[in-house]
Formats: C-alpha cells, sequence, structure tokens
C-alpha cells in the first residue's frame, strides 16, 4: 500500500466551495461513492441539512441521523467521549434576580439553592484511562429546577474543534485509538488525529486551545468552564436575548507543566478525581461563579464573526461577563456507579426562559445526547434512574420499555382523553415555547460564508498568552507533530501554523527540523489582527493565593519541629494544606525526640503532587537524602517544575547533588520569619523566569 499523500487520485477529487474552506473529498464513478447504511450516495458528508445556511437543523436529514445514532451506539455501556470522569452533588445560588433576561424560575430568588450534581471529564481516553492526558475537560451540570431538570453541558475551553455536528463522528474516530491497532489511548499525538486536523481548518482555534496548557490542569478545582454555544435567555414578556454561559473558579485556574503531566499519570492516574474527592471530604469546597456575556441580535451583527459559529469565541474585553451566581460542591457521590457512571446529561433539557439558536453542532448534539443514553443506559427510561431524575412531579403518557420502574395506574396512556380529568395536559403558558423565529432559506447542505475564517481567532489566542504560555504551545506542537509518522501531514500543519502566526509557525519548524517544508494553506479568508483579549490567559490572571493548594513537607530525623509548627500556621491561614513526607510512611522524630507522623512515604509521594514544597533537614538526615536517588530526583522534579522550595540550610547537600540553582523561588529557611518569605512567594505561583534555562521546544 502507497504511503499516504497530500495529493489526491486522478479518480478522486477535492473541493472547497469558495470561502467556506471545508474540504470535500470527492469521486467520479458513483460505485466508489461514500453511501449510508443502505447504500444511498451522499453528496455532501460535511455538511447537515439546514433551512438556509445559518438556519437550524431539518429532522428530516436522514444522512446525519444515521451517521450519529451510528456512532451513538458504537460502545456499551461505556461512553464513547468523556468515558473517564468524577462528579459531585451541590448547589447553585443566584446573586440576585435574573428577571430581566429570562423567566427561568430557578434564576429569580437569589435565597434559593437549586441542587445540582456535576460531572468533569477527560474526552478521548477510556474509563480506565489517566485523569492528565492533555484533552480537553468536559465540564457538564445537572441543575434539579423546580421546572425540570437543565444541563448545561460544557467544556473547559469556549469553543470547539467543528462547526457542524455531521463531523462529530468522524473527529472522534481520528482522535481515538487507530482502529487496526488499538493504540494510542486518551492521546491526539498520533497520525489519523492531526490527518484529520490538518484536512480541516476549521480546527485551528480548538487547536491552539488543545495545545495550551488549559489542557493540562492542575485540579478539577481550578478550571474554567464554558457552555461553548450561543444560547437564548427569554424573559416574561417574551423579549429573547442571546447568551454565552461562563464558569469562573473561585481559587482561580492552574495547569501544570507537561513534563509533570506526564510523571503525575505515571505516579497517579487518580490525581485529579483523587484531589477533588479529599478536598470535599476535608471540607474545601470547591466553588465557581456563573458568568454570562448577554448580547441583543443587534450587537451579535456588529460582531467581525458568527455568533452561531462554535469554534468562535466572544472577547471578554468586547462583551463583558455578567457575574450572576455561584456553584458550590459540597457532596461527593454516594455510589460512583449509581451516580457518576449513571448520570446522563441532554443539551436537550431546559427550562422555559433558555433556548436554543441555530448553531448546527448544538442542533445534532439535541438529538445525539439523547440517542445515546438508549444504548448506555438500557433504554427510554433513564430518567427514572434516581441521578436523572426530576426533582419536580413529572408525568406524561409514556409507558412501558425497558427498565420501567414505575408502575402507572389507570386506563388512559394517551391524550387527549374523555376518561381521566385529573391526567396531565398542556399548559399554554408555563409550559416550554420556543423563540419564534422566521425562516426564509432554502433547503440546503453548506457552510455559511459567515463561518469562514478559521485563522483571525487561533491568531488572537496564541497573540493574548503570556511568554511562558506561548512557549508551551510552541512546545506542545512540536511533541504533538513529532509523533506523527507522515511527512505530508506535518508539512499540511505547518501551513496552518504559518497562517496563525509567523512566530509560532517559525519555531515549531525549528523544533521539528522541517525549516522550509510547510505546505503553503490558502486561507478561504484572510487573516485578520484582532486586538489581544489578556482574560483568555491563565498566568496573567492569576490570583497570588495558596488557597486550596498543597505544599509538599519533606522531613528528615532530627529535623526543627519548631519551623513545622510555623509552617503549619500560616498555611492554615492561607487556606492550604500540608502533606508531610517522610523517609519511611512511620514518620520521623524532630530535633526533640517527638514522633511526628508522616502523611506518605518518599516513594509514594513525587513532589510532582505538589504546589510547592519544603525540605525540613537536619545535617544527618539530608547527607543520607543525598545518596538516595528518590531523594534527588524529588528536588530535582521541584525545581525543574518550576515550583517554589524552601530549605533549611542543612538541606544543601542534596539541592547541590539535585542541581537546583539559587533563584527567587530558592527560599533559606534561617529562622522562623523566612517562612512568611516562602508563603509570599509560594502564592505566586510558577517561577516562569526559570524554564527557559531548563527547557525549550523539541
Amino acid at each position: 500500500m502507497p504511503s499516504p499523500s497530500n495529493t489526491t487520485p486522478p479518480s478522486r477529487k477535492a473541493r472547497g466551495p469558495a470561502k467556506t474552506a471545508e474540504t470535500h473529498q470527492t469521486v467520479e464513478d458513483v460505485r466508489d461513492a461514500l453511501t449510508t447504511n443502505h447504500g444511498i450516495p451522499i453528496s455532501d458528508n460535511q455538511n447537515s441539512l439546514r433551512a438556509g445556511v445559518r438556519g437550524p437543523t431539518l429532522l428530516e436529514d436522514f444522512v446525519l441521523r444515521e451517521k450519529i445514532t451510528h456512532f451513538d451506539h458504537e460502545r456499551i455501556p461505556e461512553r464513547i467521549v468523556h468515558a473517564r470522569g468524577s462528579g459531585a452533588h451541590g448547589y447553585f445560588q443566584v446573586y440576585e434576580s435574573l428577571a430581566d433576561i429570562t423567566k427561568a424560575a430557578f434564576l429569580q430568588d437569589p435565597k434559593v439553592q437549586t441542587e445540582v450534581f456535576v460531572r468533569f471529564s477527560t474526552v478521548a481516553g477510556g474509563a480506565g484511562s489517566g485523569d492528565m492526558p492533555r484533552d480537553v475537560r468536559g465540564f457538564a451540570v445537572k441543575f434539579y429546577t423546580s421546572e425540570g431538570n437543565y444541563d448545561l453541558v460544557g467544556n473547559n475551553i469556549p469553543v470547539f474543534f467543528i462547526q457542524d455536528a455531521m463531523k462529530f463522528p468522524d473527529l472522534v474516530h481520528a482522535v481515538k485509538m487507530e482502529p487496526d491497532r488499538g493504540f494510542p489511548q486518551a492521546a491526539s499525538a498520533h497520525d489519523n488525529f492531526w490527518d484529520f486536523a490538518s484536512l480541516s481548518p476549521e480546527t485551528m482555534h480548538m487547536l491552539m486551545w488543545a495545545m495550551s496548557d488549559r489542557a493540562i490542569p492542575r485540579s478539577l478545582r481550578m478550571i474554567e468552564g464554558f457552555g461553548v454555544h450561543t444560547f437564548r435567555l427569554v424573559n416574561a414578556k417574551g423579549i429573547s436575548r442571546f447568551v454565552k454561559f461562563h464558569w469562573r473558579p473561585k481559587l482561580g485556574a492552574q495547569s501544570v507543566v507537561w513534563d509533570e503531566a506526564v510523571k503525575i499519570n505515571g505516579a497517579d492516574p487518580d490525581f485529579h478525581r483523587r484531589d477533588l474527592w479529599e478536598a470535599i471530604e476535608n471540607g474545601d469546597f470547591p466553588e465557581w461563579e456563573l458568568g454570562l456575556q448577554v448580547f441583543d441580535e443587534k450587537q451579535a451583527a456588529r460582531l467581525e464573526f458568527d455568533v452561531l459559529d462554535a469554534t468562535k469565541l466572544i472577547p471578554e474585553e468586547i462583551i463583558p461577563l455578567r457575574i450572576v451566581g455561584k456553584l458550590v460542591l459540597n457532596r461527593n457521590a454516594d455510589n460512583f456507579f449509581a451516580e457518576t457512571e449513571q448520570v446522563a446529561f441532554l443539551p436537550s433539557n431546559v427550562p422555559p426562559g433558555i433556548d436554543f439558536t441555530n448553531d448546527p453542532l448544538l442542533q445534532g448534539r439535541l438529538f445525539s445526547y439523547q440517542d445515546t443514553q438508549l444504548s448506555r443506559l438500557g433504554g427510554p427510561n433513564f430518567h427514572q434512574i434516581p441521578v436523572n431524575a426530576p426533582r419536580c412531579p413529572f408525568h406524561n403518557m409514556q409507558r412501558d420499555g425497558l427498565r420501567q420502574m414505575q408502575v402507572p395506574k389507570g386506563r388512559v396512556n394517551y391524550e387527549p382523553n374523555s376518561f381521566d380529568v385529573g391526567a396531565p395536559r398542556e399548559h399554554p403558558t408555563r409550559g416550554f415555547i420556543s423563540v419564534p423565529e422566521e425562516m426564509d432559506g432554502e433547503k440546503i447542505r453548506k457552510r455559511s460564508e459567515t463561518f469562514a475564517d478559521h485563522y483571525s481567532q487561533a491568531r488572537l489566542f496564541f497573540r493574548s498568552m503570556t511568554e511562558p504560555e506561548q512557549r508551551h504551545i510552541i512546545s506542545a506542537f512540536a511533541f504533538e507533530l513529532g509523533k506523527v509518522e507522515t511527512l505530508n501531514i506535518r508539512t499540511r500543519m505547518l501551513g496552518h501554523l504559518a497562517n496563525i502566526d509567523a512566530s509560532l509557525h517559525a519555531q515549531v519548524a525549528d523544533a521539528l527540523g522541517m525549516k522550509g517544508q510547510s505546505e503553503k494553506i490558502k486561507p478561504a479568508v484572510a487573516p485578520r489582527d484582532l486586538p489581544p483579549s489578556p482574560a483568555l490567559s491563565i498566568i496573567a490572571k492569576a490570583p497570588e493565593t495558596l488557597a486550596g493548594r498543597k505544599i509538599g513537607v519533606l522531613l528528615t530525623e532530627g529535623f526543627d519541629g519548631a519551623l513545622l509548627a510555623a509552617l503549619r500556621s500560616s498555611a492554615k491561614t492561607e487556606k492550604a494544606r500540608l502533606f508531610l513526607i517522610a523517609p519511611k510512611v512511620g514518620g520521623v522524630k524532630d530535633a526533640g525526640g517527638a514522633l511526628v507522623p508522616a502523611d506518605g512515604a518518599l516513594s509514594a509521594s513525587a513532589s510532582v503532587f505538589y504546589d510547592a514544597v519544603v525540605i525540613l533537614a537536619s545535617e544527618a538526615g539530608a547527607a543520607d537524602l543525598a545518596t538516595q536517588a528518590g531523594a534527588i530526583d524529588w528536588a530535582a522534579n521541584a525545581f525543574a517544575h518550576l515550583k517554589v522550595i524552601a530549605h533549611t540550610p542543612e538541606a544543601q547537600p542534596l539541592l547541590d547533588r539535585a542541581n537546583v540553582a539559587v533563584d527567587e523561588g530558592i527560599v533559606p529557611l534561617t529562622g522562623r520569619k523566612a517562612i512568611s518569605t516562602f508563603i509570599s512567594t509560594a502564592k505566586k505561583g510558577r517561577i516562569w523566569e526559570r524554564e527557559p534555562s531548563l527547557r525549550r521546544p523539541g
């Protein structure tokens, strides 16, 4: 079999409609045509059937329904995507009535706490994969409102890879394990994914996010969340406005560095799940604030991009967030399978006051999620599983089916009827009413030309990053494309990067050793230089805090107990947690002979697990550690991962063996006052100035 090539065989043609840019690969002989499972030739496998290029997706689109239905049922019973998840119970509380913009009951009274269940997840890996791959994180919230369940099913990234749900099966097939060999697991660094991405310019903006620090978060408690799509809010007067949903962690967003992520995944593949569980068990309840970007049709029309395009965001500098409420997780699941595994989120679950838009990706999700549960949860009655059941009364004429847990009584199972005057009926005013919207487009499979700019926001994102964040994006592309075996895929991707940013392209090409080998990619729409959005950077807006963080403290026999006491007091004040580490899990004795139990042994407590580290060592204890590879690695990794390191002067031999160089992040503990220096330095986070001397892309 010949090697894959960027050129198209003579019998096959590639076309891209003017100013839309999606790749259409065609054949001349109908016998070679792509067909449905029933043999019907397909004319367009890139776009769903819509009422006009910006209109809603039509139910009659049998190609889309068959493709997504088959995809939805490819795995039983594990989720096809978002299989690896962690969940918790909590509540949502609005700060003030939002009656001006929505009639949704749970957004009216600031005294009401609405019960929620939240599930975080990775996307590509299976249920048994690790928590720390480079991947998008799902952020799904089920609100048990007085008007029925509302599911806000989003991610920790505000955009997505594709614009039309027609491409979702292809995207996931491409990123999953390659079908002939069954690897790689939970990784996008392989030929299939980058082949698909490089042939799909619409993925470019999302790729920038996926290659950024956003894809390797420090904790699920420290991720932002986004509804991704544009939705509608509708008030009691019937006035509709567009809205984008944002979750902002009270602890601030934080990520790890790539080498750290790899080592965490190996040392503790349950790192995120354990972190979330322990925080809630310890009473450190994770909290987010809900922010809304609300805008009307006129504002949407003035934007330089289409609000129905899920690969685009609205910079906060253009439409600021309105902070409206808080989400608090205060109870772990009682049973992982019964709740976290069986919870079913449906984007189609919306109460009166919230509505959909014609975003073609959202339109497909409204069908897909409901359909997926039929095989995953054994039939149409999955809503009766306790974690999925509404907390308000629910009743209708739907009956029977697999896993039916209820025993409906009476003769009547249809409506209208004249037998049962107490049977449920329509409610013309309190029931869900869709926003009236005129539709005048022709029935067509075509991407709107307003979706065609695939590079400007990718450029905006890269140029909004700090220098360390840009370095990490460059390194991530170098790593991922360095795993790609097919030369033409690499050259094609370099061509896309050249359209995004010249510096990005040059540095990735240099890291790959491929200068001058980029394919020329002609954009459907020429990229524009948009104003940077500092709000997109994690580092630029990082709070100076140790709240919710963990400090690893390495102890040896004969350490100074007074220093530990002072450190405990300071950490408590900052709402940080200490984790005591000793050469053996049984603990060590301090200089006064008192036994101090350890939380973990050195061999099982790598420095990658902590946000900052402290070494409290005696002279003899440090000399012993300096002979142990595990202790040397512990200190060396903390330094390499840019962490603040506090140490007693006696620990210097260990630091010397670990090649720890003095900088602002190395704090000698020459007395109790030095503890405050350590705390103030650690609150600033990583020592980014250290990084260029330690690593470079490639």
